[in-house]
């Protein structure tokens, strides 16, 4: 918990910070698009922070935005003859809102699924099997899009959907609410579970785990189809947010950004550490430093060496953290 406390009186501080640099901060406005980013940014990254704490990695949710988003698109729009299949075979059709949905969704859990078998079964390693995921979706994002950006155009057919990811809840916006309402349920899983408790297990040490009576296997496979899942939900909410997919460009380096909140919020890449709760503070915080970047006219080319910083910082800090664990014996009587 103290990681946790550490890291929300700093982001008390950078807020107020960036409220006595920039009046327009705490603008209805602005605090309604930066929890509109924070609820996109924060539900996939629960997802990969449950990933790091196994001690696994996933480098390939960026590139599952981009092709989850043509994917949707190209269901929710009338087909083409000149599409690939399966989509040429609704010519002239498009596919009902939910269903679409369903299919984004069954798409990134399968992508997931996938995952976890290499990793678990064919004993592939995290960082190289989605890795080649990152290449592999976009490529095959910007296939089937034949490298066109595609759109919703009117919403026709399916304005309500469009309404519940751009809409509003009491004035909140609803990628916010549903990441309040995800981080409840995430937060009982992973801290008040058994589930939770195999987890960190797992992570921590993952032979003991198996000695022990842990189904290792499906615990690690597990945190990825839970990421696809969600990445897959983020990956709605971005579509609909910017009302277009762009293959080339939907996603580029999200995941390092799912990756900065996790480890910032105290996830250890070792594995075995971490909370839901560091996780949302983690994102929050990112989403500051971007807003307090883009109010100062800071060149957005900075953006990144910002993100880099952070993640260095987390790193560096959670390095300490462990080292002074290790230093520090107990007293003896004598």
């Amino acid at each position: 918990m103290r990681k946790e406390t550490g890291l929300f009186v700093l982001l008390v501080v950078v807020c107020a910070m960036t409220a006595i640099k920039s009046h327009n901060f705490l603008s209805i406005e602005n605090l309604i698009n930066e929890s509109r980013l924070i609820g996109m940014f924060g539900i996939f990254s629960i997802g990969l922070g449950m990933v790091i704490i196994t001690g696994g990695i996933d480098l390939s949710v960026g590139s599952m935005f981009a092709l989850l988003g043509v994917v949707l698109t190209m269901l929710l729009n009338p087909a083409d003859k000149t599409w690939p299949w399966p989509f040429a075979m609704m010519n002239g059709r498009f596919w009902p809102w939910p269903v679409a949905v369903m299919v984004t969704l069954g798409l990134g859990s399968f992508l997931g699924t996938f995952h976890g078998f290499l990793i678990t079964r064919v004993k592939l390693q995290p960082f190289i099997v989605t890795l080649c995921g990152l290449l592999f979706y976009r490529g095959m994002a910007r296939y089937i899009a034949s490298d066109d950006a595609k759109g919703f155009e009117d919403a026709k057919g399916f304005e309500a959907l469009k309404e519940f990811t751009k809409g509003n809840l009491f004035g909140v916006p609803m990628p916010f609410v549903m990441l309040v309402v995800l981080t409840i349920v995430m937060w009982v899983v992973l801290h008040r579970s058994v589930y939770g408790r195999h987890l960190f297990a797992v992570g921590r040490n993952e032979e003991a785990a198996r000695y022990s009576g842990i189904n290792t296997k499906r615990i690690v496979a597990s945190t990825y189809i839970l990421s696809g899942f969600l990445a897959a939900i983020s990956g709605i909410l971005f579509a609909f947010d910017t009302n277009s997919v762009a293959p080339s460009m939907t996603g580029n380096f999200y995941e390092l950004y799912g990756i900065a909140a996790a480890v910032l919020g105290g996830c250890s890449l070792r594995g075995g550490e971490g909370s839901i709760l560091g996780i949302i503070l983690g994102t929050i915080l990112l989403q500051v430093l971007q807003n307090l970047v883009n109010l100062l006219g800071i060149p957005s080319s900075l953006n990144f060496a910002v993100m880099g910083a952070v993640i260095l910082s987390g790193v560096l800090a959670d390095q300490l953290i462990t080292n002074r664990g290790r230093t520090v014996r107990p007293k003896t009587g004598g």
